[in-house]
């Protein structure tokens, strides 16, 4: 690990300033740049600590969404009532991320903004329709998410809270990695009030939508459409884990899971 200073926020502004001045890199639930600076594959001149400042933090039901701020663990967001009633598909996504430790220190933020390419979150903020919230404005999921590791936030842009519309009916499956637990594939599918939404994780540089398999279930809302699907596999991830050709197989089979799983 590289040398670096250490500062802790007191608010959202401070931290943001903070940021602005210096090579800087936010600090949430530390699961992923700590392990990163471990790795000397980080090397932020200054680490800010978020975990100080309440206002990131909790879950809330806000007209037809359900706000989570973007402090919040994934332990929390898992046994939020408000969630389990709202959105039990989220609620069981992050019942999945990673053990127990994980869990209890990574947040939804913190994830979000490392998007690493098998990450379960970016698939529900982008199956959902999510709007990310910063202290600079807001985001649509659409937007949000670039490529690799990369995202729409800007160098002193902080991640506040994440705004998900209650769907009709979601649910998320995933084939994960047995080791990290993370998603070898994911698909979040939701039925929204724009219509079929169908998110992708771990099979490619970073988290997208199949418009293929939402169109098929836009004319059929079934398992056997899904399955049907024909994904290409030349836009996909080909690694020690599964080829491109298994992922692409993956994602039809999971998606058809997914739509039998809803609720």
């Amino acid at each position: 690990m590289y040398a670096f200073e250490y500062q802790r926020a007191k608010s959202v502004a401070e931290a943001a300033a903070a940021l602005s001045k210096s090579s800087g890199k936010a600090l949430a639930g530390g699961q992923s740049l700590v392990g990163a600076m471990k790795l000397r594959l980080a090397n932020p001149g200054t680490v800010v600590d978020l975990s100080g400042i309440a206002e990131l933090k909790g879950v809330k039901k806000e007209g037809d969404a359900i706000v989570i701020g973007a402090l919040t663990t994934h332990a929390e967001v898992a046994s939020s009532s408000a969630v389990k009633q709202a959105i039990p598909a989220l609620a069981a996504l992050a019942e999945g991320i990673g053990d127990r430790q994980v869990r209890n220190r990574g947040t939804l933020g913190g994830s979000l903004a490392n998007n690493d390419p098998a990450a379960d979150y970016p698939a529900a903020v982008l199956g959902l329709n999510a709007t990310v919230h910063t202290n600079k404005r807001k985001i649509a999921a659409d937007d949000f998410f670039k490529g690799m590791y990369e995202t729409a936030l800007g160098a002193d842009e902080i991640i506040t809270a994440v705004s998900f519309p209650v769907p009709k009916k979601a649910a998320y499956v995933k084939f994960p990695q047995p080791a990290s637990r993370f998603a070898l594939v994911g698909v979040f599918v939701a039925q929204t009030a724009g219509g079929v939404r169908v998110a992708v994780t771990g099979a490619a540089s970073h988290v997208h939508r199949a418009k293929a398999i939402e169109d098929a279930l836009a004319k059929s809302f079934t398992a056997d459409a899904a399955k049907t699907v024909k994904i290409p596999a030349a836009q996909l991830n080909n690694d020690l884990h599964g080829s491109a050709e298994y992922r692409a197989h993956l994602v039809s089979v999971l998606a058809g899971r997914a739509v039998a799983a809803m609720r």
